[in-house]
């Protein structure tokens, strides 16, 4: 292997990269190790990603695409289990990822951990293997706090300590860290005082083979949808994400003629907010205004992007925010709360609206402004894609190579640091000259 290829341990102790996207704990940053780590086998570094065993038919390997796989090693139950509680079976994990090494005879130039929980065990592989750790947290706990207190305070735990602590450790401790948005980066620094010079922001990507412009009419025949108006909403039926007041922003829109609310996601331990969702729309007289068709396989989710007139965001915090950039690339415009990468990726007026908060008004007049003939006429689904072409997963794995190569050279950090950063949210391409 040349010596600039870089084969790379990537570690997602409590998600799986191949399970079901929209339950509780596999969304986002699935997608993106997953992405990510095709991408960068295809350019010639191996990843391994060690995730642990989430059902007894899980098989040890999976291969992803050339130079990328999935390895699941035991470490607790053979089953689905509370995210906390894989914290108590990390020991286990890292053994077992240990004997898988040694029995392979591997040897990783890079940790690359995703989440404070992989972070936990890439610290204690980073003490091990004397190599470079680097880790992106995806979502902080302390500003997850900082929101359920302010923004919806009621039923649902609060961050653990355990998690605020193990953040703040490896903030001092990793290489590096990869913030996906200035505001990530922010976080950072304001939540746990981590060092600038620490971290490097690199956007999450979107498939562009995958999420593209497909013919709406064929599209809504295919998922058995009617002509009518839709508005869709993607992602974990979770209160953070705020579907409650999209709900209640459709009590606003009733003068628009068949408007229909499809919200892709759920899973069995959605169950419970899945029916309190249901009782809202009751309530507000819209029970045959929004339908829950449950998760839907990645590969189908352009088919609905496609069928949709507009998709809407409505969390209350997204560290990124994939669901908005897979829209785009099909061609569908947002409307969309002001977190995340939202108001770098969406261009207002052209290809959607960023809001300050879910307010129900304020959503429904930006989706109204969507829906209306006038508006839709004037926007080509082409000219929405374009905007987002510079998400590519391939401009995004070459930035991650350069962050990668960077902290492993044996040359002060702050020389490099620069080189993948970026420019107003958008990706920045160039070297340090």
């Amino acid at each position: 292997m040349p010596a600039s290829r870089m084969r790379i341990a990537m570690l997602s102790a409590h998600s799986c990269p191949v399970g079901k996207l929209g339950t509780r704990d596999t969304g986002g940053m699935s997608v993106y190790i997953r992405e990510l780590a095709c991408e960068l086998g295809k350019r010639g570094h191996p990843v391994d990603i060690y995730t642990r065993v989430h059902d007894p038919e899980d098989r040890e390997i999976y291969e992803l695409s050339r130079n990328a796989r999935i390895i699941h090693l035991r470490a607790g139950e053979d089953e689905e289990i509370d995210k906390l509680s894989v914290y108590s079976h990390l020991p286990d994990f890292v053994g077992n990822l240990e004997t898988f090494r040694n029995h392979g005879n591997l040897q990783y130039d890079l940790i690359f951990s995703h989440y404070w929980l992989s972070g936990l065990a890439g610290a204690y592989l980073q003490q091990w293997w004397h190599v470079p750790h680097i880790t992106m947290f995806h979502t902080l706990g302390a500003v997850k706090n900082a929101i359920k207190a302010g923004a919806y305070p009621g039923p649902g735990e609060d961050e653990p300590a355990l998690r605020i602590e193990t953040e703040r450790d490896l903030v001092r401790g990793c290489h590096l860290i990869i913030a996906p948005t200035e505001t990530g980066r922010e976080e950072l620094i304001r939540h746990y005082g981590a060092s600038s010079e620490k971290i490097s922001v690199v956007p999450c990507g979107v498939n562009l083979e995958r999420f593209k412009v497909l013919d709406k009419a064929q599209a809504r025949r295919q998922l058995g949808l009617d002509d009518a108006k839709i508005a869709l909403f993607v992602g974990r039926i979770d209160p953070l994400k705020g579907i409650e007041k999209l709900i209640k922003a459709l009590a606003y829109l009733r003068d628009i003629q068949g408007l229909r609310l499809v919200i892709i996601g759920g899973g069995e331990n959605s169950q419970s907010e899945i029916e309190r969702l249901h009782e809202l729309a009751l309530s507000l007289n819209l029970h045959d205004s929004v339908a829950f068709p449950g998760l839907v396989k990645h590969e189908q989710l352009p088919h609905y992007y496609n069928a949709a007139d507009i998709c809407v965001v409505p969390s209350y915090y997204e560290s990124f925010g994939l669901v908005a950039l897979e829209s785009l690339a099909c061609g569908t415009p947002v409307v969309a709360t002001d977190v995340g990468s939202h108001r770098y990726v969406i261009r207002e007026g052209e290809t959607g609206y960023v809001v300050a908060d879910n307010d129900p008004r304020r959503l429904a007049e930006k989706m109204a402004l969507l829906l209306s003939h006038s508006t839709a006429d004037t926007m080509s689904a082409q000219r929405i894609r374009a905007t987002v072409s510079e998400y590519s997963w391939s401009i995004i794995a070459e930035a991650i190579i350069r962050n990668c190569q960077a902290v492993s050279a044996p040359v002060p950090f702050a020389t490099t640091s620069r080189n993948s950063q970026t420019s107003g949210g958008r990706v920045r391409v160039g070297t340090d000259s």
